[in-house]
């Protein structure tokens, strides 16, 4: 496997001179929740100066938020939620997730599965008062309907999601906890047939090591600090080939998988545990992904992403926050682009 580096680069799409609004991108932001406000609005930052066009669609006092927000966000549309799907139809990518709570308990995500079956329609999704229980329904209901549209899944929608309804192709954007939370049950069985699934035999073993170590540790958060690089790589893979997925798998290094190939990228430092740096690098990966292929725009962007991270680093050491990040990446990704 080679090493990622800034050649990588220049194989993103670069607008013309002689394009027009639209034409370089549409992206819809689906985020955000009464909880939490600035998730979906990093992601927004971050993409609105890449794309052409961004279409954000939240709960009201969000969308409130982003309005007051217009000198800063001009190229963009607020939209209720009972008008998404309008805009599902229209843009290139959806980014859902960021900001969107998600249910805790195993019982209530079950009764949740059934409540999704009854939701027909959106009035009827938009109608559940939970928000937990909305964002499963309201990701499950769109991901059902447009599974031909390119979507990046992340956060509260990826850890609600049934895996069944992933859209081929869809870049998902998991740290391990989230990972482990949305796949649990997948990698519970996959030892029994991981050799016949890789297209490297050698990760039969890692995976075998993968799930040992997660049984072990109760499928628990601390499980990051006992698993290898290659056991990471070996699981990503598995679900990528299982639901013909792009899977950006976070951590120390990023591991990118999809249908037949991985990718490591290094870098980063203590700076990007702020909170809201996995948001940030969603907008950046969904914004890449409305104009070229959803591995290359995960393999980027996680490239990108890191390296704006570092050069924060250089100039403030680890003082910096999510917001700090989403100002630094136009510069870096300028910078890459021109050398």
């Amino acid at each position: 496997m080679q090493p990622v580096d800034q050649s990588v680069i220049k194989k993103l799409y670069i607008p013309p001179a002689d394009s027009h609004k639209g034409q370089n991108g549409r992206l819809l932001i689906i985020g955000g929740s009464h909880l939490f406000h600035a998730a979906s609005i990093w992601a927004l930052t971050v993409a609105s100066r890449i794309v052409d066009l961004v279409h954000y669609c939240s709960v009201e006092e969000n969308n409130q938020l982003v309005t007051r927000l217009k000198n800063e966000f001009r190229n963009g549309i607020v939209l209720e939620r009972k008008d998404v799907e309008r805009y599902i139809v229209e843009d290139d990518c959806i980014l859902i997730g960021p900001g969107m709570p998600r249910i805790e308990n195993s019982k209530q995500k079950t009764q949740n599965s059934k409540l999704q079956l009854k939701s027909q329609n959106l009035n009827s999704v938009l109608a559940l008062e939970d928000e937990g229980e909305q964002t499963g329904a309201l990701t499950n209901y769109l991901l059902s309907k447009y599974q031909q549209k390119r979507w990046v899944i992340d956060a509260g929608a990826l850890q609600m999601v049934d895996p069944k309804l992933i859209p081929n192709h869809s870049v998902l954007t998991p740290h391990l906890g989230e990972f482990i939370g949305a796949f649990k049950d997948d990698l519970s069985k996959a030892a029994e047939d991981a050799g016949q699934n890789f297209f490297d035999p050698l990760l039969a073993h890692e995976i075998s090591s993968f799930l040992h170590n997660l049984k072990s540790h109760s499928l628990g958060k601390r499980s990051a600090k006992i698993l290898s690089l290659a056991s990471r790589q070996a699981a990503a893979l598995y679900i990528a080939q299982k639901y013909n997925c792009t899977l950006l798998l976070k951590g120390q290094e990023d591991v990118v998988c999809n249908l037949s190939e991985c990718q490591v990228i290094t870098g980063g430092n203590a700076g990007m545990t702020k909170g809201g740096t996995g948001d940030v690098l969603a907008g950046l990966v969904a914004a890449l992904a409305c104009k070229n292929d959803p591995f290359l725009s995960a393999v980027a962007g996680s490239f990108i992403n890191k390296k704006a991270g570092d050069e924060l680093y250089q100039k403030v050491g680890p003082y910096f926050n999510a917001s700090d990040l989403a100002g630094q990446l136009p510069l870096t990704m300028g910078r890459l682009m021109s050398v």
